[in-house]
C-alpha cells in the first residue's frame, strides 16, 4: 500500500508540475504575443498566482515523492535512467526559479505600462525574452524526464 501511495502521489505531482507549467506558458505566451496590456496585466497576476500556488507546491513535492520511490524500490541513486532524471531535474528547477522572479517582473512591469510609465513596455519585453530563453531547456527537460520514466518502465 505505501508503494501504490508513493506511486500516485509521485505520478500526480509530476502531471500538476507539468500540466500548471504548459497551461500557464500558453496563455502568457499568448498575453505576450498579443500585445494588448489589458490582456497582458490580469494574466501575468494569475500566472504568477498559479506557479507559486501549483508549480510551487509540487516542485517541492516531486523530490520528495522520488526520493521515497526510490527507497521503497530499494533502486540505487546511480541507475542510469534515475541519475539521468535527476539531474535534468535539477537544470528544468534551475531555469524556473529565475523564470517566476522574471514572472513577477513581468507583471510590475505590465502594470507600470499600462498606467503609461516611460520604458516599462520595453523592460517588459526584456523580461519576456529571458522568459521564453530559459522556459524552452525547462521543457526540453522535463519532456526527456517524462521519456525516461516511460522508457524505463518498458525497457529497463
Amino acid at each position: 500500500m505505501e508503494y501504490f501511495v508513493a506511486k500516485w502521489l509521485h505520478i500526480l505531482s509530476s502531471t500538476v508540475l507539468f500540466g500548471t507549467g504548459i497551461g500557464t506558458a500558453f496563455y502568457l505566451l499568448v498575453a505576450m504575443l498579443g500585445r494588448d496590456l489589458r490582456f497582458i496585466v490580469p494574466m501575468t497576476r494569475w500566472v504568477v498566482r498559479a506557479d507559486w500556488l501549483f508549480t510551487g507546491t509540487t516542485a517541492v513535492l516531486q523530490p520528495l515523492s522520488g526520493w521515497w520511490l526510490v527507497h521503497l524500490m530499494g533502486l540505487p541513486w546511480s541507475t542510469p535512467w534515475l541519475a539521468r532524471s535527476l539531474g535534468l531535474y535539477a537544470l528544468a528547477m534551475a531555469c524556473w526559479l529565475p523564470v517566476v522572479w522574471i514572472q513577477m517582473r513581468m507583471r510590475d512591469h505590465a502594470v507600470r505600462a499600462e498606467a503609461g510609465h516611460p520604458g516599462a513596455w520595453a523592460q517588459l519585453w526584456r523580461f519576456f525574452i529571458a522568459w521564453v530563453v530559459l522556459g524552452i531547456p525547462a521543457l526540453v527537460a522535463f519532456l526527456m524526464i517524462f521519456w525516461l520514466m516511460v522508457r524505463k518502465s518498458v525497457g529497463g
